[in-house]
């Protein structure tokens, strides 16, 4: 079996293609958050929140960069980082 760019871009090593996953925990945690934020705008709760979800989002961003299935899950670890680097700058 040739082992194609599409292979080694969207397959595990077991030969699944793997474009979305169940999201785990540091995903579900930042999701969360983020909703939990637009009930609570204002205050330390709100500035506890934010924390919460920007640390988990990392987290989850830098296990897809560094841990992800394919080059694919990798490179929505990265875009993601990014984005979240870009997100507090502002």
């Amino acid at each position: 079996m040739e082992n194609t760019l599409f292979d080694q871009v969207f397959r595990d090593s077991e030969g699944n293609i793997v474009i979305a996953q169940p999201p785990n925990l540091p995903l579900i945690v930042g999701i969360v958050s983020i909703l939990l934020e637009i009930i609570f705008p204002t205050g330390k709760l709100h500035l506890g929140l934010d924390l919460i979800a920007f640390g988990s989002l990392f987290t989850w961003a830098w296990l897809e960069l560094f841990e992800g299935v394919n080059y694919f899950r990798r490179a929505l670890g990265l875009i993601a980082l990014v984005a979240l680097i870009a997100w507090k700058l502002q």
